[in-house]
């Protein structure tokens, strides 16, 4: 397994894709893995990183969007399996669409705008101050996926229930995406600079915000530190749930997280790879694959009752596509 800079015990996104595989070996006790950490989070250097070992595993699991250029590397290896996480394959510089797929990679998409969605209901519904934030690590797209969806659920509630809850937003933090584009929001820039994360988290405090969404990796951790040290601060979780990280002292932090279930992606597909039913696909997986959701098990979450049902309800409506998530204006 190659991960992004904040490795495989991020708490988050790499350490979730980690434990499908710690599952699949604690069924399968012949089975190693080595986690290898890539540093930089450069594209060039992720995919070279993949290169350095490809010839001594039989599946490597792939974590993140910087890994789509593996095309070229898979296709010049066919006897091994990669598992690409957060993106599909490039082959020279081209991305592999749905139906020209590699055989030997396996990757996934996740609707991360629903999981945003279910966190932008969550801080909206539960805000005192009536201003709420998302904060990103880098603008590749899953977590630009991440601040649509929590900018849509906000804006949901406030159709649904009358609220008018406000997303801040810092400017001189805002985000580019890799078209160049400028999306808003509130980006640290890395996903391993907890210093910068605390100082956006301060930032977004000293504006008034007391529900702060935290998509940035080991970035975030700087996040759940500002909010700690404030008062009447909350955040929310992202990729896994990460209650346990928002203990503070007698009390906890954490109002629910927002869940991507990729630990069961990895899982399975390790087991296709087992018995022999592995395929390359490039797939989307959303809400009608149990794919995105959020935490609501009590002990694990502090939403209330209400919030829970109108967030399950909402659920409901995206499995049967009878809501649709797109960029807010």
């Amino acid at each position: 397994i190659v991960s992004s800079p904040s490795g495989v015990d991020d708490g988050s996104f790499n350490q979730d894709n980690y434990n499908g595989v710690l599952k699949f070996i604690e069924e399968n006790p012949n089975a190693t893995v080595t986690p290898i950490r890539e540093e930089t989070g450069d594209s060039a250097a992720a995919v070279q990183a993949v290169a350095d070992v490809v010839a001594d595993y039989d599946v490597i699991v792939c974590c993140g969007f910087q890994f789509a250029g593996i095309g070229n590397l898979a296709q010049e290896n066919p006897d091994t399996k990669f598992i690409l996480i957060d993106s599909w394959p490039t082959v020279d510089g081209t991305e592999v669409t749905a139906d020209q797929v590699i055989d030997n990679v396996y990757a996934a998409y996740y609707a991360e705008q629903e999981s945003g969605f279910y966190a932008g209901m969550a801080a909206a519904l539960s805000t005192t101050t009536g201003k709420v934030a998302v904060v990103n690590g880098i603008a590749y797209p899953s977590n630009v996926n991440y601040q649509y969806g929590f900018e849509c659920g906000v804006k949901y509630v406030n159709g649904t229930e009358g609220m008018n809850v406000e997303v801040v937003e810092l400017p001189s933090y805002a985000g580019t995406d890799v078209t160049g584009a400028n999306v808003g929001g509130n980006y640290v820039g890395n996903f391993s600079d907890e210093a910068t994360g605390k100082v956006l988290g301060n930032a977004l405090i000293a504006e008034g915000v007391d529900i702060l969404f935290v998509a940035a990796g080991g970035s975030g951790n700087g996040v759940f530190t500002a909010a700690k040290e404030a008062e009447g601060v909350k955040v929310i979780g992202c990729d896994v749930d990460q209650y346990d990280d928002g203990a503070n002292g007698d009390s906890n932090i954490v109002l629910t997280s927002g869940l991507k279930v990729m630990h069961d992606t990895v899982y399975n597909v390790l087991n296709e790879v087992k018995d022999g039913s592995f395929k390359g696909a490039n797939v989307t997986l959303t809400a009608a694959d149990d794919a995105t959701g959020f935490v609501s098990e009590e002990g694990r979450c502090q939403l209330t009752a209400e919030a829970i049902e109108k967030i399950n309800s909402a659920q409901a409506l995206l499995k049967l596509s009878l809501i649709h998530i797109s960029e807010p204006t």
